[in-house]
């Protein structure tokens, strides 16, 4: 499903959401998340020992609730592919820098802020390399939510 542009504003300026995968059990395990755009596909970023990556693994099915502190928030049923491999580290540079756009205080040029500490782009490869990170990439089959003024 292609986003419509309403939705895709609002992914542009919103990068906190809560994601439900589901357990064995098939009960419902909700965390916060980061998300963002990165060429026109939905990412967000996990390790490979998260209990969500285990249970993507098992069923590929999540929902994404992106919000604001105001009542506007998105919702959206998704399939996830997991993105493994050598690309992820640089992958995860892309995606924090789409992230990380506009925070206060922003990290220099373009570095990233890791845990508190600014990092150069190859120092944040490497930490995600260390850490097992994978990229979840979200094939969105319906949207549905209030987004206010758009």
């Amino acid at each position: 499903m292609q986003l419509g542009v309403k939705e895709r504003e609002f992914l542009q300026q919103h990068h906190t959401a809560a994601m439900i995968t589901l357990k064995p059990d098939g009960m419902p395990h909700a965390v916060r998340v980061g998300v963002a755009l990165v060429d026109s596909k939905l990412w967000s970023s996990g390790t490979r020992d998260r209990v969500r990556t285990r249970n993507l693994q098992r069923d590929p099915r999540a929902v994404l609730f992106v919000f604001e502190q105001g009542f506007a928030a998105l919702t959206l049923d998704t399939v996830v592919r997991i993105l493994d491999g050598p690309d992820v580290p640089a992958q995860s540079v892309r995606l924090f820098h789409e992230m990380q756009r506009g925070l206060t205080p922003h990290p220099s040029g373009q570095n990233l802020m890791w845990y508190g500490k600014e990092l150069t782009p190859t120092e944040f490869e490497s930490a995600m390399r260390a850490e097992g990170r994978v990229i979840y990439e979200f094939d969105v089959q319906r949207t549905y939510g209030l987004l206010q003024g758009r």
